[in-house]
């Protein structure tokens, strides 16, 4: 164990090693929940330590904060066994409960908790949770997940009830507010500041939630579309135009979603997000009477249909020998001649056709080509959208994953053909996107299982 001479040496004068990081940060992240009078100092170095090292030694510095700070086993061994114990009282049993959840505990979650008090601390356990999550995508392994769950216990006593707000962006907003939110529109990116503004006016809005110890960064943002009827494609929305007069609007559109704190995700802040965000806009305007999205569909193409093309269809309900059955047989006529190849029964041949038209972005300019590929493209995206589930019963389609989960609804007639042409919208989506339906009544719903929402106000 090094003492703070020897620390403050390491740190301060002269090049550690890679190994000593580990062991100095160990070593001070510890000293953390008993020294409270130079917490402060000892959070300013570590901070400068973690900073140094890499995100492939980090993995092996997770693995050590998870063995070193942890219950002994034979500290709950008593315990355990005297679970066992029949002639105990009911108060006996409660006692016992109680002392076996307080010694269960993880014990980096008090050291976690006095980080977060301190000034930069939650920003901290923010970027170290994005670097456990990329560490578990990566290996696809549960090691680190010890560690993850101790920091998502820890937001979610800090990223709830008054600690967050919701803030209109306008054009009155800080320029820094309005870069941070171009910058961070992963949806529909933005190349200049000015396509920002271009989506801020009376049909344009854009909100976000913030959190009051850090209070100059979005946690997460929507940016939303006033509009008369439900957009069907993004051009609709995105386009140069005209504000509408507003009598006429009726549909409030979600159309871009966007995380800004890689740490917080899976926390369902996107869900807060929305509900506050219809209940604003209820009040705002009583004309609005249809919440839905205009969403991508991100992976259909190069994650489902492509592989599926390809024979690669172990991994989905969708097997690769049904394609062919979502075309009718003047559609299959059409797609074979397109791609230069005979009229023939077998569905190999057909997917290698429709395979080869999809690959040349060209073909949304043929307009026989894009009419018979329409029907069975919804078709089949109302399949992987609906219908392909992940090992744990959820849809397979993270964008449809959130929105169901949070309530919304999807039919095949939401699915839109030709929707977003972009190459983007072509690579990602073969054009396709999808209205996901919130309903007033969800809204009332939500509002009743969920009380401390309503200390939530808005900011404009």
């Amino acid at each position: 164990m090094y003492n703070q001479f020897e620390i403050n040496a390491k740190t301060e004068g002269g090049i550690m090693h890679k190994q000593d990081k580990k062991k100095v940060f160990l070593e001070m992240l510890k000293r953390l929940s008993t020294d409270q009078e130079n917490k402060e100092d000892i959070f300013q170095k570590l901070k400068s330590i973690y900073t140094e090292i890499s995100l492939e030694e980090k993995e092996d510095l997770f693995k050590n904060i998870i063995e070193q700070m942890e219950t002994p086993k034979e500290e709950l061994l008593p315990l355990i066994e005297k679970v066992y114990i029949q002639d105990m009282s009911p108060l006996e049993w409660s006692l016992l409960l109680s002392e076996l959840r307080h010694k269960i505990s993880s014990p980096r979650l008090s050291t976690l908790l006095n980080i977060s008090r301190i000034p930069g601390g939650l920003r901290f356990l923010l970027d170290m949770r994005s670097d456990i999550l990329v560490l578990r995508r990566e290996s696809h392994k549960e090691e680190l997940k010890a560690l993850d769950r101790d920091i998502v216990l820890l937001f979610e006593l800090w990223f709830c009830e008054g600690f967050l707000y919701l803030e209109e962006i306008t054009l009155d907003s800080t320029y820094r507010q309005i870069e941070i939110i171009k910058k961070s529109d992963l949806v529909h990116p933005m190349t200049s500041i000015e396509e920002m503004i271009k989506r801020l006016g009376k049909d344009r809005r854009c909100f976000a939630l913030y959190h009051r110890l850090i209070p100059h960064e979005p946690i997460v943002f929507i940016e939303v579309a006033i509009t008369k009827g439900i957009p069907k494609k993004i051009d609709e929305i995105l386009s140069e135009r005209e504000e509408k007069a507003k009598e006429d609007v009726d549909t409030a559109v979600f159309y871009s979603i966007n995380n800004t704190q890689n740490g917080l995700a899976g926390l369902g802040l996107g869900k807060v997000l929305i509900i506050r965000v219809m209940e604003h806009l209820k009040k705002d305007d009583e004309r609005i009477k249809n919440f839905v999205t205009l969403s991508p569909v991100p992976g259909f193409w190069d994650k489902y249909l492509k592989p599926i093309l390809e024979g690669k269809d172990d991994r989905f309900s969708l097997k690769s020998d049904k394609i062919p059955e979502f075309f009718s047989k003047k559609e299959r006529k059409i797609i074979l001649n397109k791609a230069g190849m005979e009229e023939n029964s077998d569905w190999k041949k057909f997917n290698k056709a429709l395979l080869k038209i999809l690959l040349d972005h060209n073909w949304i300019k043929d307009k026989d080509l894009t009419k018979a590929l329409e029907r069975p493209m919804i078709k089949i995206a109302a399949h992987y959208i609906m219908k392909e589930k992940t090992s744990s019963g959820r849809p397979l389609n993270p964008v449809a994953n959130f929105h169901l989960r949070n309530g919304a609804s999807v039919s095949e007639d939401n699915i839109n053909f030709l929707a977003n042409t972009s190459p983007k919208g072509l690579q990602e989506s073969c054009s396709i996107m999808v209205n996901y339906i919130y309903s007033l009544a969800l809204l009332a719903s939500i509002e009743r299982s969920l009380t401390w929402l309503g200390r939530i106000k808005v900011f404009t």
